[in-house]
């Protein structure tokens, strides 16, 4: 919860002030009550009601006066609204790591049938782009709300050697910016969504790619795709193909986007789903001042109502 004008709650200063004077006053009857030695005479002309009563109608004016100082300060709460667009880069390692069978029927065809599922299911004024990378990182699909475009370019994806990811992320920030420039004055928000199981091995480091991507502040979501037990063999030779989790999570968690881990094709479907729920929802404050109101009117009229029934006059 969070008012957009917090400075009229100064003003709650003054309950506790009301408060105290109730309190003062409380115990100032009491002091200067008038004694009166015939009793059942008293009781007739000034029948004893309950303390806690005029406690609990005073009780009811207070929290009314707190409500009307907070709803005055106009209180938000977080909502979840949709985007209307965005720009999104999906970037898919394609190193011969992934030609690793850990997960069925590949890390690669795992991994490609989960990022079209991802794509396919970003809302319709979302443009996605696709960047391949393993020696050196390509633009395969510019950015586009025409989702063929981004569905085929991940179709015709290809293994090589190497793990570049600092150069996948600088390909996408130049895709996002190049997309951006003829996007005129207000171009969307944009995110980068990358899937490795390696290290970089290869192009500029991943320092190098963190700075870039808190310059343009695009955040980088990472997802670590594999087993520890996967192996490829290459010319002859099988070589065991550990996934660098410590790598991903921290381009993740040092360009404000998510680190995510999945060990199988189920887990890497759930992931994407999960990232594209983010994407598609922002954020914002819902200034909700008429709940505030009307409880304030609420107690308000129980207030009276109460005043009313017990004491046969308004507070």
């Amino acid at each position: 919860m969070t008012f957009l004008s917090p400075q009229w709650l100064l003003l709650l200063l003054l309950v506790p002030l009301f408060l105290m004077l109730y309190v003062l006053r409380q115990r100032g009857t009491k002091r200067f009550a008038v004694p009166f030695t015939n009793l059942p005479t008293l009781a007739q002309v000034a029948p004893k009601r309950p303390a806690w009563r005029k406690h609990l109608v005073a009780g009811l004016f207070l929290t009314m006066l707190a409500l009307l100082v907070m709803g005055t300060a106009k209180p938000a709460a977080p909502v979840k609204v949709p985007r209307e667009r965005a720009t999104i880069m999906v970037a898919v390692d394609v190193s011969l790591s992934m030609e690793a069978t850990d997960v069925e029927p590949s890390r690669f065809e795992a991994a490609k049938a989960s990022a079209k599922s991802f794509i396919e299911g970003l809302p319709e004024r979302f443009n996605v782009g696709v960047v391949a990378f393993a020696g050196t990182a390509t633009v395969v699909a510019p950015p586009t709300s025409d989702r063929g475009s981004a569905l085929r370019s991940v179709d015709n994806l290809v293994l090589d050697r190497r793990t570049a990811i600092g150069e996948a992320v600088f390909a996408s920030l130049q895709a996002i910016r190049s997309f951006d420039s003829s996007s005129g004055d207000d171009p969307p928000p944009a995110h980068i969504v990358l899937l490795s199981d390696g290290d970089n091995t290869y192009g500029r480091s991943i320092s190098e790619a963190v700075l870039a991507s808190r310059e343009a502040k695009i955040p980088v979501s990472t997802i670590a795709f594999g087993t520890p037990y996967g192996t490829v063999t290459i010319e002859g030779e099988t070589t065991t193909v550990d996934v660098n989790k410590v790598v991903l999570r921290a381009l993740a968690e040092q360009t404000d986007g998510r680190a995510y881990e999945a060990e199988d094709s189920e887990q890497l479907s759930e992931v994407y789903r999960s990232i594209g729920t983010s994407l598609g929802w922002r954020v914002e404050d819902k200034e909700v001042t008429t709940v505030f109101t009307l409880l304030a009117a609420l107690l308000a009229m129980a207030t009276g109502a109460l005043s009313l029934l017990w004491f046969s006059r308004l507070p």
